[in-house]
Formats: C-alpha cells, structure tokens, sequence
C-alpha cells in the first residue's frame, strides 16, 4: 500500500484474508484484455503487485514478468510464493512515485485498487506520464480502482470485522471530503496467547472523470472503463472500475 502507511506484519496474513478473491478469474480477465487489445508483447510489468499472486500465474502462463512492491515484507512473502510454485518473476523493491526502472514494457498491470493509495494529484500524474513513457508502441495498461460510490457508501464510515480461531481483525473507516482512513487492528494467535499490531492506509476518492482527464494529459487517447472485472458499462453503482487504455 502508498502513502499512509506499508504493509508489514499484514503482509504474511495478507493472503489468508484475501482467499476470497479469484485470482484465477482476474488473470483470465487480463489475459482476454491482452488479447482484445491486439497486443503482441509477451513482457509484463506488474505495479504495487503485493504478495505475487497475479505475477506468478502470468508468469505461469508463459509471460515474462516483472513486478515491484513498496513493502518489503509483501516481496519477501512473493518471492517464497514464486519459488514454491517455479515461476519465474524478477521482483523489485519500488515506490510508484519515484519508479527507478528504465526499461519499457508491452503491458503494464496495477490491479486490487492500488491507484486508489496514490492520494496526491500531482504523484498520480506522474505516474500515468511514467507509465505511457515506459510503454512499448501499441502496449496496454491495465488498471482499477475502488470506485468513489463503494469507498463513500459502502465502506465509509463503517466497522467490519473478521473472527477465526487464529486470527482477528478490526476494521474500523472514518470518511473524509476526498478520503478514507482505514484503522486495521490485528490479533493474532501464538502459543497460548494473542500478538496485536496495528496498520493505519488511506484510500484516495476519485471519480471516473477525474481518472479520464488524467490519463488525457498522460498522453492516452485510447481509454475504456468497466464495471469491475467485466466487460460492462460502468454503472452508478459500480463498486470497481477497470481501466483499459492502449499507447496508440
């Protein structure tokens, strides 16, 4: 995660708590991306990629993979997923806002609402002006947002909690103008006894429009957006946009 904070004891329960996304059905969905696109590179370049999940099943999938995470604990635990599974993945230690990479790529990917931590007009700019730069003629760049209907109405200002035997959570939001604060409080069972930590995120409101215009001045000209991992319209209630553009 960006700005207010990284993950770093989260990080080695991360998975365990996300066993409820499909990663098997996202990657499909990029790979049909790829495909509808028309894009004929076979390198990927995957942003904020956290515990490694999509960039070994692309990796799997007979793409050339690099990915690069601002947590260190994140990579470490995506570095051990690779190894476990022999994928080949080159993972790099990187800030999105001050990319230290020079070589340029057919598709990059920043998926699981990562943008949505870029919370500074100005850094998000510069992202998108990075990415358009650093992709090869005709690549595409594959990303999504939590949408501002879901961050404003569904998680908001509200408490959600997760209860197992060896792991509990408090999830606690507070909504501000263009904001969400996320306060996690995290007990976790050794031995006998339970560790606590604490992780505090934030989680920037953007409306589609304020993406589209963005992405214009980055230098895109071809620009889609989705209802979550579909190919519809996005609706008034879409809680996930996904954005698909192509260097023209």
């Amino acid at each position: 995660m960006y700005d207010a904070g990284r993950y770093t004891s989260f990080a080695y329960y991360y998975d365990l708590l996300m066993k409820d996304v499909d990663y098997n059905k996202w990657c499909d969905y990029v790979l049909r991306s790829i495909e509808g696109l028309k894009i004929d590179h076979t390198d990927i370049l995957e942003m904020a990629c956290g515990t490694g999940a999509m960039s070994v099943l692309l990796s799997k999938k007979g793409y050339d993979v690099t990915a690069f995470d601002i947590s260190e604990d994140m990579l470490a635990v995506a570095s051990n997923k690779a190894l476990d599974s022999g994928a080949k993945v080159n993972f790099l230690h990187q800030d999105m806002r001050d990319i230290k990479i020079h070589d340029r790529f057919g598709t990059i990917l920043c998926l699981c609402d990562s943008m949505n931590y870029i919370t500074d007009d100005n850094d998000l700019r510069k992202i998108f002006k990075w990415v358009f730069d650093h992709l090869k003629e005709n690549g595409a760049f594959i990303f999504d947002i939590n949408s501002s209907y879901k961050l404003k109405n569904i998680i908001g200002n509200n408490i959600f909690t997760y209860n197992e035997d060896d792991i509990v959570y408090i999830w606690e939001n507070t909504l501000n103008d263009k904001c969400v604060e996320f306060s996690l409080t995290f007990f976790v069972k050794e031995n006998k006894l339970y560790r606590r930590f604490d992780e505090f995120h934030i989680e920037r409101i953007y409306e589609e429009e304020e993406i589209r215009a963005l992405l214009k001045d980055a230098g895109f000209k071809y620009i889609k957006s989705y209802d979550g991992i579909s190919f519809n319209d996005v609706l008034p209630r879409s809680e996930r946009i996904t954005f698909l553009l192509k260097k023209l």
